[in-house]
């Protein structure tokens, strides 16, 4: 387990998940397929609470927010189901995951067809969670690093899934979303009722009972939609 080395009055992290994510992940989640998207196979965790804690003992901090990307999430889940169900939105076209977790979002839309798929995220473990998910599912994906959020990076078609839960981050997503939708950029996001999702600024697309996990939901079957933001 990760341990904190002291060093002239310094503390150095030094886990053994930093070192190596990928084994990490191995060793803490299952394979498993998320219930509405059966074609797809992920390095998912089966309970909550274990793997968090393992995820805050190896970084060393207390009080993490949950390790989004070992989990297959309602939003990801619908907007996988919809991609997949309607290939003719990714078909040949250049796409970015924001905010990708497990990268679900992403490898479906290679599935697809989509031309290239770019699965962004600032968490390293979800660096290493993709690049394991993409090849377990015979994909390629691109891992971008850096936060993406006001750029542009000549994408085609734009998914991102689960991301009105915190309200300053959900006002600055969205209105960089909404900024790429108005510059002819097709934006698809799959929610299932945060809080801070500006309803009536989107679109309802379609609508799905998605199976979940009571731990992370309160329920087992949550009420999620794809929307995409209405045109200016």
């Amino acid at each position: 387990m990760g341990h904190r080395a002291g060093d002239g009055g310094r503390h150095i992290l030094t886990p053994r998940g930093i070192a190596d994510p990928d084994a990490f992940i191995r060793a803490e989640t299952q394979r498993l397929a998320p219930p509405l998207v059966p074609e797809i196979t992920l390095h998912l965790a089966e309970e909550s609470l274990p793997i968090w804690q393992r995820t805050e003992e190896e970084l060393g901090e207390i009080g993490l927010p949950p390790p989004f990307w070992a989990f297959a999430w309602a939003g990801g889940q619908a907007l996988a189901r919809y991609i997949l169900d309607r290939p003719e939105t990714v078909r040949g076209k250049r796409v970015l995951d924001f905010a990708a977790g497990s990268g679900l979002v992403g490898i479906a839309a290679m599935k697809a067809g989509a031309a290239h798929v770019a699965c962004a995220d600032i968490d390293r473990f979800a660096h290493a969670a993709i690049a394991a998910n993409a090849a377990l599912n015979g994909t390629a994906v691109d891992v971008l690093t850096a936060d993406v959020v006001g750029t542009e990076g000549g994408w085609d078609v734009v998914l991102a899934g689960d991301i009105a839960y915190e309200r300053d981050l959900a006002t600055r997503v969205f209105a960089w979303l909404e900024a790429l939708a108005a510059g002819g950029v097709e934006v698809w996001i799959g929610d299932p009722g945060r809080s801070y999702l500006p309803r009536e600024r989107l679109e309802k697309m379609a609508d799905y009972a998605v199976p979940v996990s009571r731990e992370l939901e309160d329920a087992e079957i949550k009420a999620t939609s794809v929307w995409r933001p209405k045109p200016r």
